[in-house]
């Protein structure tokens, strides 16, 4: 499966932005899908995880509250509404899918997207 993010930006701090992960090659209806985030000089960090049902959903103690992981499979996206942003929140955003995974440690995802860049100025 191929992973394309996109949605990123320059946003003032409070604002919002949402974030898209769209997939292509084959359905992500059966796979877990997560957000994680890099910023620079930083090791690579979870965000938010959905599981493959929608049933299940995670969030890093960072975000919770503020950001929101949702999908619609018959669009084959998965999204991250991002509000009341936070200077640190500025980083690299990634999605991630897998099969069997749906836990906070990025090295358990098969595939990956691009990422796209969120900057939040104060």
């Amino acid at each position: 499966v191929q992973l394309q993010a996109f949605g990123g930006g320059l946003v003032q701090a409070g604002g919002s932005l949402r974030l898209s992960c769209a997939a292509s090659g084959r359905s992500i209806s059966n796979y877990n899908m997560g957000w994680f985030r890099q910023a620079p000089g930083k090791e690579r960090e979870f965000v938010a995880v959905i599981s493959w049902s929608g049933k299940s959903i995670d969030y890093a103690d960072s975000v919770k509250g503020r950001f929101t992981i949702s999908r619609d499979n018959a669009r084959n996206t998965v999204y991250l509404q991002m509000n009341s942003l936070k200077p640190e929140d500025t980083a690299a955003y990634y999605c991630a899918a897998d099969l069997t995974t749906s836990g906070r440690r990025w090295s358990e995802y098969d595939y990956w997207g691009q990422g796209t860049l969120v900057t939040v100025s104060s």
